[in-house]
């Protein structure tokens, strides 16, 4: 017989999912989340690009180009992101659950 250590987060309860509008609010947060690491990550892949020439947009193009980087995190989650989302909601979901039973427990 084999003796294997189990971590005791293993053997509790999953937490369980809430349900309706909250879920949908977790997911918008987690989703929120996601865009705005995408576009911190995007925004290097455009700082040395010039803005002039033929068709460059100048300080105009210079000015929106944040917006445009937003805008393409965004699309990116909608899309169906890389992830990381999912992986935010799993986990606020987890910590709910956990405040949810210190407080059943501090409750007489």
């Amino acid at each position: 017989m084999s003796d294997l250590a189990v971590s005791p987060a293993l053997l509790a309860s999953t937490p369980t999912a809430p349900s309706g509008a909250d879920a949908r609010r977790i997911r918008e947060t987690a989703e929120r989340f996601e865009a705005s690491f995408l576009s911190q990550m995007l925004k290097p892949m455009f700082e040395g690009l010039s803005t002039d020439g033929l068709f460059g947009g100048g300080e105009a193009e210079a000015t929106w180009r944040s917006f445009l980087i937003d805008e393409m995190a965004q699309q990116t989650v909608r899309a169906g992101g890389i992830g990381l989302a999912d992986t935010v909601m799993a986990e606020m979901i987890r910590m709910q659950s956990e405040q949810s039973q210190q407080s059943d427990q501090t409750l007489p």
